[in-house]
């Protein structure tokens, strides 16, 4: 055998070696935890042959407390690029085999070194979660590890996608990589995230909590909303996160990659003419309107279990790309809270980042009042909606179905903020409140004066109903620019993006802007 065939036969054998990472009995114990590893969830993720790995090789350079004899090639990180659906990615998949996927120095230069190579090129960065955390033999070299790769996260964000994948443990200061990043999908039943466990709690506050209704995937998609996205396989873990891709451009610079639409742009919905109640009191599902518009009926939701009264996601019109923003009437009659605003405040301002136009579907009555939500901040939270809207410069349509009232009907993109086109139904209401409040306010102190009060306030709610439960007084001042048959809407949005379609809108230069805490 040559020296040339024995070198490549230990290139060979090197390879081999590295991709069992922690070994075989190592990879046992995490498929009896119903867990896929880290190589086996970038197949999945990627097109088939299409992984380059970096650093297969790289060793962690740590000699306290034994760890000169824990060394394991590439040490708990696969990193590389590969594409999905053809299009370039960088990812990275932590390795729980080896060292329960704790995160050393050289981890952390690992994932470092993937991250600038996705802002170099211009494309989407995949991380996959699964670390018990810093290494703790490492000390202040994994701590600054984790800062490394957080400062990636800033200056990355807004010009290239960011998803984070939650596919094991990610507790402490693990959390906030992720918490950085655009999306979060979590693994359910498997997966957590919490900034100090379960024991930490039960010593600081005396309270008995598990892993997973402390950080557990549906407490952080319905309760605290970090997850955007939850996914009960590994295998729909993957397809969740390829779908998603195909509503987004690589980077800031690029816009959407464009569909070929075999649906009629000028489909007509009877049933959008019928599906608001006469009574205005009544609810209806504000995802058949979604459904009956936007091609083909796709919608792929985010957040669907959070704050269930505004519904954000992506759709396609005539092949496009778009974030929907939209008003759930069947959830609290779909009015605005602290949690409602701020998901949909985040949604609007990923659109703007990344060229993605917004349409805003408004049926909302107000704000939720009470000390619950004062003391929750919804001022502010509402503020951070305000700020997404009238700071968004990508293409801004809104449709409003019925109620469009006071504060809210400003923060849900009003002509006032900047919106490009705004239609309305003749359903719609746009006023200060509705009539029974103003009513009440206007006339109260008349009423008590008039020989029968309740026929007053009825004939002066017929006055009030007649001036604003329609759009047409908002169209006489131009903030409503067309009022539409509700069976129109999609070709209507469709012609509007048309026209938006170059689009150009400068803002006074700045640093950044403060937005609301």
């Amino acid at each position: 055998m040559s020296e040339q065939t024995k070198k490549i036969k230990q290139l060979v054998e090197l390879r081999q070696k590295a991709r069992l990472g922690g070994g075989e009995v190592a990879i046992e114990k995490q498929h009896a935890k119903g867990k896929a590893t880290a190589r086996e969830r970038i197949n999945l993720l990627l097109d088939a042959g299409s992984f380059e790995e970096m650093d297969m090789f790289k060793l962690h350079r740590c000699t306290d407390f034994g760890m000169e004899r824990k060394k394991f090639l590439g040490d708990g990180v696969v990193a590389g690029t590969g594409t999905i659906n053809g299009r370039m990615v960088c990812i990275f998949a932590q390795d729980f085999t080896v060292n329960g996927g704790s995160l050393s120095l050289t981890m952390a230069e690992k994932i470092c070194k993937v991250m600038d190579l996705a802002m170099k090129t211009g494309c989407p960065c995949i991380g996959l979660n699964d670390s018990g955390g810093a290494r703790i033999q490492e000390g202040i070299n994994a701590l600054a590890g984790f800062g490394n790769i957080f400062q990636r996260n800033i200056e990355a964000s807004g010009v290239i996608p960011q998803i984070s994948g939650i596919c094991g443990p990610c507790a402490g200061g693990a959390v906030y990589s992720p918490a950085l990043t655009d999306f979060v999908v979590m693994l359910e039943d498997v997966s957590y995230m919490f900034l100090t466990g379960p024991k930490v709690v039960k010593t600081v506050t005396g309270e008995d909590v598990s892993q997973e209704d402390l950080g557990g995937a549906r407490v952080h998609s319905s309760i605290s909303g970090v997850a955007h996205f939850t996914a009960k396989t590994e295998e729909e873990f993957a397809t969740l996160i390829r779908k998603l891709l195909t509503f987004l451009p690589q980077n800031n610079l690029e816009r959407t990659p464009r569909v070929e639409c075999t649906d009629p742009i000028d489909r007509k919905e009877d049933l959008l003419n019928e599906i608001v109640p006469d009574n205005p009191n009544q609810a209806y599902d504000m995802y058949e309107v979604i459904g009956a518009i936007v091609d083909d009926g796709e919608f792929m939701e985010v957040h669907r279990n959070f704050a269930r009264n505004i519904i954000v996601g992506f759709a396609r019109f005539n092949g496009q790309s778009v974030g929907i923003v939209a008003n759930q009437p069947t959830v609290y009659a779909g009015v605005l809270d602290a949690n409602a605003s701020r998901k949909a405040a985040r949604f609007v301002r990923f659109c703007d980042c990344f060229n993605i136009p917004i349409v805003s579907l408004v049926d909302v009555p107000g704000f939720l009042p009470g000390t619950g939500q004062e003391y929750n901040a919804v001022i502010d939270h509402g503020a951070k909606l305000l700020y997404a809207y009238g700071e968004a410069v990508v293409p801004k349509v809104t449709v409003t179905l019925r109620k469009s009232y006071g504060g809210s009907h400003i923060v849900m993109g009003c002509k006032q903020l900047k919106a490009d086109l705004n239609y309305a139904w003749p359903s719609a209401e746009i006023a200060v409140m509705g009539a029974s409040g103003a009513v009440a306010i206007l006339n109260g102190k008349a009423a008590k004066e008039q020989a029968d009060p309740k026929a007053f306030l009825a004939e002066k709610e017929k006055e009030y109903n007649d001036l604003f439960t329609n759009p047409y007084k908002a169209a006489e001042y131009g903030y409503i620019d067309d009022v539409i048959e509700p069976r129109n809407t999609r070709f209507r949005i469709i012609r509007a993006l048309a026209q938006l379609a170059n689009k150009r809108e400068t803002r006074p230069q700045k640093k950044h802007g403060n937005i609301p805490t």
